[in-house]
């Protein structure tokens, strides 16, 4: 990027604002000048901004084309990483479907160079522990996954330029459910043999690839985000229970509706990405007991 980007971030929560402040810092990925960047979410914080380095908000709802009609113009880049309103398909679809082509419908493309959709790992299906990547096919087990790759083939066909995420799970600061759980004695594991795989990503580093492929120059279509470590659940979990101090967790059944694979994220370390938390337990232990 030679001139200043205009970036629009929708659905502009903790992820979309990690990703702001690094777009906009001094010292923007890749080399790359600082850029001018908004913030698009439903209920943005009061204050403009929050904190240094925070994008300029705008309220507005994607699902609402009503609501579209004064985002900045000239806008360069596009993030779309918006959380659905519930977990119903028609919430789902609202925000994926809908929202992406309301945003499309309302701005210049003209002036529109690169769209970097966030997506999930949900679109895979069962693999039995087996390594995934970019050319395994899709096969969601349940409706996000599968409403999420309508969302990705229809920004493919109506905007070439789009490159998606799909990420693993997300965990890092006021992401702490599993170490509540594992505190208060509620975590359950599935048996070791066969293993369940967990992959992971730290919020940071998930706010980086997105920054990263944003300014990259040459990016690829798909990437899949996760760490360097997928790790069997029984490890994860007992590992992480000896850092709490905790109980041993309860045996229980694997995690319905998301299937066993191992996230390979190659293709995106080869694009000059590197995790700052390669192992989700470093990730975690520094949650547990901040230096």
């Amino acid at each position: 990027m030679s001139v200043t980007p205009r970036i629009l971030i929708v659905g502009c929560g903790d992820l979309g604002t990690r990703a702001a402040r690094l777009l906009a810092a001094p010292h923007a990925p890749h080399g790359a000048v600082p850029a001018q960047v908004w913030g698009l979410r439903r209920h943005p914080p009061m204050t403009q901004p929050a904190q240094p380095g925070d994008p300029i908000w705008i309220a507005a709802d994607i699902g609402d084309p009503a609501t579209l009609s004064s985002l900045p113009p000239g806008i360069t880049h596009l993030v779309f990483c918006q959380t659905p309103g519930g977990r119903t398909p028609e919430a789902y679809a609202r925000a994926f479907l809908d929202g992406p082509r309301n945003m499309l419908n309302a701005l210049d493309r003209k002036t529109l160079e690169r769209i970097v959709f966030v997506s999930s790992s949900a679109v895979y299906g069962e693999h039995a522990g087996a390594w995934i990547d970019e050319t395994t096919p899709t096969g969601p087990l349940g409706f996000n996954g599968r409403i999420l790759c309508e969302a990705e083939a229809s920004l493919w066909a109506e905007f070439p330029a789009t490159v998606v995420l799909r990420l693993a799970g997300l965990y890092g600061p006021g992401r702490t459910q599993l170490l509540d759980r594992l505190r208060r004695g509620e975590a359950h594991v599935p048996p070791a043999s066969p293993p369940q795989w967990a992959n992971r990503m730290h919020i940071e580093d998930a706010a980086a690839a997105c920054a990263h492929l944003l300014t990259l120059a040459t990016p690829e279509s798909l990437y899949l985000g996760a760490d360097d470590t997928p790790l069997p659940l029984d490890i994860l979990y007992r590992d992480l229970a000896h850092a709490l101090g905790a109980p041993a967790p309860l045996p229980g059944d694997p995690p319905k509706g998301v299937g066993s694979k191992r996230m390979r994220n190659a293709r995106l370390r080869q694009s000059g990405f590197v995790p700052r938390w390669p192992d989700a337990r470093e990730g975690y232990r520094v949650l547990i007991a901040p230096t």
